[in-house]
């Protein structure tokens, strides 16, 4: 709550914020918590006069009243979770990504971090038919790579441009220009986040990059290595759930990134293909 001032609210004049702040009350927490009685006396005001107050500077700064009910259904209309397009992964996610939280993910060079931040890209612009801002950090976004997984999606060109147009698309390889990013987006745009691994000086185990203090960031953190079995030379990456806030960590799911973008195919386009 506020300081008190003289005009916060009617009937508060310059002579009683002076005489209320000699006393020790100086905010309107202090004002409505305090034996209304007891400061009529030290401060020599009328009792009514402050119980009016209080109840005039309750009425302006208190929240309303909410029920579970309420509170539920601001919920509902508050949080949304968001395919990534990939089964398996979304599996990992208990569904997805859920807005107004940081999902992290992360893996050494090559691993699939960009493809995986593709594909959910694709899918939420595509899929979702959302909006989307794509933070491009090291040059690995390009229009043909995205264009190639709604190919994969929709043989309608039209709908290709409709989701390229809702992908937008900001550069920023330094911290100061990320800020900068950050800044115009004043908050209003819940982070997807991929991180490098390094190896630890001392045990020489693969850990995140961006060390200690950022891994209290992310709600979720999903780690990407490459894995074996049958698919495409080199393509089959296994997704870890490090960290969750609904989900115990540990679980895996196989992934294939040869198949990434092609697994929803549309009839037509397959014809196509044959």
């Amino acid at each position: 709550m506020g300081v008190l001032r003289a005009g916060l609210c009617p009937g508060l004049t310059q002579d009683m914020v002076q005489l209320l702040r000699s006393h020790g009350i100086k905010t309107v927490a202090d004002l409505v918590s305090a034996d209304l009685e007891e400061v009529a006396q030290k401060c020599g005001l009328s009792y009514k006069v402050l119980v009016a107050l209080r109840r005039v500077l309750l009425a302006q700064f208190s929240a309303f009243p909410f029920n579970g009910a309420d509170l539920y259904e601001e919920l509902k209309t508050s949080t949304a979770i968001l395919s990534t397009g990939i089964g398996s992964l979304d599996k990992l996610l208990d569904a997805g990504l859920y807005t107004g939280e940081v999902t992290e993910i992360v893996g050494v060079p090559g691993s699939g971090k960009t493809q995986v931040c593709l594909c959910v890209a694709a899918n939420v612009a595509h899929g979702l038919q959302q909006n989307v801002l794509y933070i491009d950090s090291n040059g690995g976004l390009t229009a043909s790579r995205i264009l190639q997984l709604l190919q994969a999606r929709t043989p309608d060109e039209g709908e290709q441009a409709g989701a390229l147009q809702r992908i937008q698309v900001a550069r920023a390889f330094d911290v100061f220009q990320m800020l900068d990013v950050l800044q115009d987006l004043r908050g209003a745009v819940a982070q997807q986040v991929t991180n490098h691994m390094t190896r630890d000086r001392d045990s020489g185990k693969l850990k995140p990059a961006l060390g200690r203090s950022w891994s209290f960031v992310p709600s979720t953190r999903v780690v990407l290595a490459s894995g074996e079995g049958a698919g495409a030379p080199g393509s089959q990456r296994t997704a870890c759930l490090t960290k969750s806030p609904r989900l115990p960590t540990g679980f895996q799911e196989p992934v294939d990134i040869g198949t990434w973008g092609t697994l929803q195919q549309s009839p037509a386009l397959q014809g196509e293909q044959l």
